[in-house]
């Protein structure tokens, strides 16, 4: 288990890390600034998010930011957060003494000296990390250049785009009208009628699909779908577009998306990962001071049996589509999910996913779905992380948790030996990349 390659299919890393394979700046902004994780725990403390720095592009003291951490590091104890953070420190580091206000400055300079070396640049990390795959998540806005430039640079590496069509599809996105119009700009798409903004979404698709991506990545607020008859839809999007379209409007054209999302996966193979349920951006005052992704997300309850109904009406028998649900709503796991996946062949259980990531959410995981999804609708484990140094510690822990799963299986002769040993790689390796058709 422990040398079996890792495979992240889906993430937030940086594809401008890997086409440029600069030496990360220092430990601060490499470890504390993209990780929400860290800010949001900081900043429920008391810690302010300007004092972290927190959407500088550049920090101007990183010294000082790092010194803050170290002095609130022991806000993590009994967290998943601290368990991969010492992972970092110990595995590639080489610290035996635990982060603290006073070894800050030794952790501040060590880190950085080693950053600095060449077996600590980006590419040399994902080798050393035994990395097989690597998918970032990206705008269909976005060039794609930093993939582009990965793929000419003749790297054997495997670092592959995730198309992620929020700014396009959802009305409630800053800027949403706009960015109908580059779109339509980007695909030579007549972008304000429903055919040419679903005729550009498709190109865009193809031109993803020409860079390596396999699967499609969808965080709308709930996990609603809709089958509209086309002159709905079609009039649908043109109030959208207008601006006219009342809250319970924008949800019913998020719901039809994920339907037309569905149809264009099982024309294209793309892959379907559909992460609802979050209340985004819910501290009002971060988000417009800090913007998008600042930590201030909550779970909501989730309903997928009503919710998903037409499209699986539509598509739900077809064995050519796969789509990926998660959830932050755990009631919903033994409830709806694991039946769900359990029936319908396109459908597969992503794991625990971002407030349930840890070692009592991955066993919760599966105690609760095994008994009716069985261990083959499930994917095996995705990080999910902007923490790139934190990947080999996150698959470590998933690995582990399973094990114990299947070792208390066998304790109880619910499984045999052999089959558990079987089973431990496929939720490793094999499974991952079968569904994510890698």
């Amino acid at each position: 288990m422990r040398t079996l390659p890792l495979v992240s299919p889906h993430g937030h890393t940086n594809a401008a890390w890997f086409a440029r394979n600069e030496a990360f700046p220092n430990p601060a902004q490499l470890l504390v600034q993209p990780d929400h994780y860290i800010f949001r725990m900081l900043y429920s403390q008391g810690v302010s998010l300007e004092d972290l720095e927190i959407g500088q592009p550049k920090l101007k003291n990183p010294r000082e930011v790092w010194r803050i951490f170290a002095s609130h590091y022991y806000l993590f104890r009994g967290t998943p957060t601290r368990m991969w953070l010492d992972f970092v420190f110990e595995e590639l580091f080489g610290f035996d003494q635990p982060l603290s206000e006073q070894a800050a400055d030794l952790y501040f300079d060590t880190i950085s000296e080693k950053l600095r070396t060449r077996e600590f640049l980006p590419r040399a990390l994902y080798q050393r990390f035994n990395l097989e795959v690597l998918a970032t998540t990206d705008s269909p806005l976005d060039s794609l250049a930093e993939h582009r430039a990965i793929r000419e640079s003749n790297w054997k590496a495997r670092i592959l785009p995730t198309f992620r069509p929020d700014p396009v599809v959802d009305p409630e996105y800053e800027g949403f009208t706009e960015n109908i119009a580059k779109l339509g700009e980007k695909t030579g798409e007549d972008t304000s009628t429903w055919k040419g903004y679903l005729n550009a979404l498709r190109i865009i698709r193809a031109r993803f699909r020409e860079l390596g991506c396999t699967a499609t990545d969808h965080g709308h607020p709930t996990a609603r779908t809709a089958n509209l008859p086309m002159a709905d839809a079609a009039e649908l999007f043109r109030r959208v577009l207008a601006g006219n379209a009342d809250a319970t409007q924008q949800e019913l054209f998020r719901a039809q998306i994920l339907t037309e999302m569905a149809r264009m996966s099982l024309e294209d193979g793309l892959v379907m990962q559909i992460h609802p349920g979050s209340v985004r951006n819910h501290n009002r005052k971060l988000y417009e001071r800090y913007g998008r992704d600042v930590g201030a997300d909550i779970p909501r309850p989730t309903d997928y049996v009503d919710a998903l109904r037409p499209l699986l009406d539509q598509f739900g028998n077809e064995r050519d589509l796969t789509i990926i649900l998660f959830t932050l709503d755990e009631t919903a796991y033994s409830r709806e999910l694991a039946p769900l996946a359990g029936h319908y062949p396109c459908l597969r259980l992503g794991p625990p996913w971002w407030f349930h990531d840890s070692p009592e959410g991955m066993m919760r995981f599966r105690e609760d779905v095994t008994d009716t999804a069985g261990f083959y609708n499930t994917v095996g484990f995705n990080d999910d992380t902007r923490a790139f140094l934190s990947i080999p510690a996150r698959h470590d822990m998933a690995r582990r948790m399973d094990c114990a799963f299947l070792a208390k299986l066998v304790a109880e002769h619910r499984l045999e030996e052999e089959e558990a040993f079987e089973v431990a790689q496929d939720l490793a390796y094999r499974l991952v990349k079968k569904t994510y058709r890698l």
